[in-house]
């Protein structure tokens, strides 16, 4: 170990309650915000409590978590959606399906009408495994996406994986929070805090839908089939060696990230972190519009105007005079 560098590099974040229900807070909140059912039902979310306490009793808890702990597949019929999602139902069961784990519209961003696109469900039988089983919230969510691996295939990984470890995926759906891989029957979220050690504007910037992807599994959750990963931590964290490589003064290739009234942030090609390039330290600026010559994407040379390493940020200078 060369003086202590590695020690406290990429310590392991803690992954508690609080992190998964932030996540979950932020998916309804994404997902769902007009909620609507085909047959007029109150909003049923898949983080909420169930519609009434009769309708908690229709469902058989044991036949539920059969279900879940044996990783079956089942067959439930559509009866009705919102925003978020799809209502299924089958005798003992029924809950919900999160947009996200449909095969068919998950990862869509064009041209999307979630009333639109959800409705020709309604009436159709899907062949889905339970990714979240509650009895206690009334909660049980469904996936038509986890339905593709084969059952039994998500205790195996489970029993494979362990926090630290490295391994490979691939991108199946891209939101605002955060990115889903999928590791071979199990799906594991990258929150967008942990995609890169810069700034990261939307998940979109550096992932691709579709693409294979390494990531280190930070947190395991299996009695709720939950995964947390990071892209960032398979890299050393740029920000604990900030003031030996981009020192006050030094001027560094970069990429423009965003462009804004006041400024636009850039990042640096050689490192992945990000900086903010006040207006008044560009000089086409002059009181123009700075999207009439700076666009996101474009190649610039910055220089380093100031540095807070300990609160990971920088601002940088296009004027060299």
């Amino acid at each position: 170990m060369a003086g202590g560098k590695s020690k406290s590099e990429n310590l392991m974040p803690v992954i508690d309650d609080g992190w998964w229900a932030s996540v979950l807070a932020e998916e309804s909140r994404f997902s769902q915000p007009a909620p609507r059912y085909a047959e007029s039902k109150p909003e049923v979310r898949h983080d909420a409590k169930p519609e009434s306490a009769e309708k908690k009793t229709d469902v058989n808890w044991n036949q539920v978590k059969e279900l879940y702990m044996s990783d079956s597949i089942v067959d439930l019929t559509v009866t009705g959606h919102n925003r978020g999602g799809l209502l299924v139902e089958g005798e003992g069961v029924h809950g919900f399906v999160p947009f996200s784990h449909l095969i068919e519209l998950s990862g869509r961003t064009e041209n999307l009408d979630r009333d639109h696109d959800l409705a020709p469900y309604v009436g159709r039988r899907l062949r889905l495994k339970v990714i979240e089983c509650v009895p206690e919230d009334g909660r049980v969510v469904f996936s038509e996406r986890a339905a593709q691996s084969e059952p039994g295939r998500r205790a195996e990984l489970f029993h494979s994986l362990h926090a630290g470890q490295k391994v490979r995926g691939t991108v199946t759906n891209i939101t605002d929070f955060g990115v889903f891989v999928d590791l071979g029957g199990v799906e594991g979220l990258i929150h967008i805090s942990e995609i890169s050690w810069g700034r990261v504007s939307h998940p979109a910037q550096l992932v691709k839908l579709g693409s294979a992807i390494d990531v280190q599994v930070l947190d395991l959750a299996p009695e709720r089939c939950r995964v947390a990963l990071s892209i960032k931590r398979l890299q050393p964290n740029p920000w604990l060696n900030a003031e030996t490589d981009f020192p006050i003064g030094s001027v560094k290739p970069a990429t423009i990230t965003s462009v804004l009234s006041y400024g636009a942030f850039a990042r640096l090609d050689d490192y992945g972190v990000e900086g903010l390039i006040h207006v008044s330290e560009i000089p086409q600026a002059e009181g123009k519009p700075l999207r009439e010559f700076l666009r996101e994407g474009d190649s610039v040379q910055v220089r380093i105007l100031h540095l807070d390493a300990a609160h990971q940020r920088m601002g940088f200078s296009m004027k060299f005079e």
